[in-house]
């Protein structure tokens, strides 16, 4: 497990935004939020073929469109995602584009396995062409994993350390940690944080066919989602009044279920943390669940309600309406409890918000943000 409580130095977010079923930058995902907005649609057939037709995407996404004709032509779909992101974080403020460029201007990102699409695309090119070196080789950086990372450096001049996490649903707290890690080590002066994930139809059918049961695939839960949500984290300066600190990271804790049963790991997750950022329960007054599918999100469920019954915080868990984002969940998770501590000040100022995430693959973990 890896924990960072507060103290001098410690982490603070002072910006975001995210690439959704919603749309493009904060303001679409906070009020898509605000409105409750569900954002599942029937697929066209530029989505190819998938098991059920339907998915919450972001609309109308183009790459080339969206990011122009220069340096777009091979670019995947989650790599436009990512470096669409950065750069609405760094397009929302002149504070932002100076901080979180340049020198010292980390990069971690978080991810299932890159870009799915590309890897059985590309492979698929090498099998029915006339020969198997008849590919393009412009794709082929889109069937590496840090893809998107390298991509969204070299477009916004981030010339910090650049790191992509494959971590599956559990991926954005990977990066989070990550990320304070940097900062407390000097490594980077500010990490521009998050996680990305795309809609695609091979997707869509390695998670059919991942699921447990049938009945718990795609069909009959959250359907599959897209998207990439982005922080922007800084060491807390208290001589620079200008610091616009929406957040504290007060602690990550992370584990590993060994039993198959995610309940107790996480319990004992949320316990370390609360623990060791010195945060009784009843200062939580949000929770954002990943919603994972089958028995880890009912563990997941348990352990929130094991350990949270007696404080009843409100349920900000975003799958029901954004879908099932994989690897982008838990930034998705953080930006809804920003967006909700900037909605309800007077509910969320000095109070705690919860980040909990399970994944198949038996990795889980917890944040606790520390609202302003």
């Amino acid at each position: 497990m890896s924990t960072l409580t507060t103290g001098a130095g410690h982490p603070v977010i002072t910006a975001w935004s995210a690439v959704s079923s919603y749309g493009i930058g904060s303001s679409a995902f906070a009020d898509g939020l605000r409105e409750r907005r569900a954002t599942v649609t029937e697929l066209g057939p530029e989505h190819g073929v998938t098991p059920d037709g339907y998915g919450c995407v972001v609309p109308s996404f183009s790459v080339r469109e969206v990011l122009g004709k220069k340096g777009t032509r091979s670019m995947d779909r989650v790599t436009g995602l990512a470096v669409t992101t950065v750069g609405a974080l760094l397009d929302d403020g002149e504070r932002n584009r100076a901080v979180g460029t340049g020198e010292g201007a980390a990069f971690a990102l978080g991810t299932t396995t890159g870009s799915a699409q590309s890897m059985m695309d590309f492979t698929r090119e090498s099998l029915t062409g006339d020969q198997p070196f008849f590919v393009d080789p412009a794709r082929f950086p889109n069937t590496v994993m840090n893809c998107a990372a390298g991509q969204s450096a070299i477009w916004y001049q981030l010339k910090g350390p650049n790191a992509t996490i494959a971590g599956g649903r559990t991926a954005g707290l990977y990066a989070l940690n990550y990320s304070r890690r940097l900062l407390s080590s000097g490594r980077a002066r500010t990490v521009l944080c998050g996680a990305a994930e795309e809609f695609s139809q091979a997707r869509s059918w390695l998670e059919r066919r991942s699921a447990d049961d049938p009945d718990e695939g795609t069909g009959t839960t959250a359907p599959l989602g897209e998207g990439c949500a982005m922080l922007l984290v800084e060491p807390y300066d208290p001589d620079d009044p200008g610091q616009p600190v929406l957040a504290e990271l007060l602690a990550v804790e992370l584990g590993v279920v060994l039993d198959g049963d995610t309940r107790p790991t996480l319990v004992s997750c949320l316990r370390s943390a609360l623990r060791r950022a010195g945060v009784d329960p009843a200062q939580v007054v949000a929770v954002a669940r990943s919603g994972a599918p089958g028995r880890e999100g009912r563990g997941e469920s348990d352990a929130v309600l094991e350990v949270f019954a007696a404080v009843n915080p409100t349920d900000l868990t975003p799958t029901s309406l954004i879908g099932d984002t994989g690897a982008a969940a838990a930034a998705f998770q953080t930006a809804a409890l920003l967006s909700y501590a900037a909605d309800r000040p007077e509910l969320a100022a000095g109070r705690i918000g919860v980040i909990t995430s399970v994944d198949r693959t038996g990795t889980v973990g917890c944040a606790l943000l520390g609202l302003r």
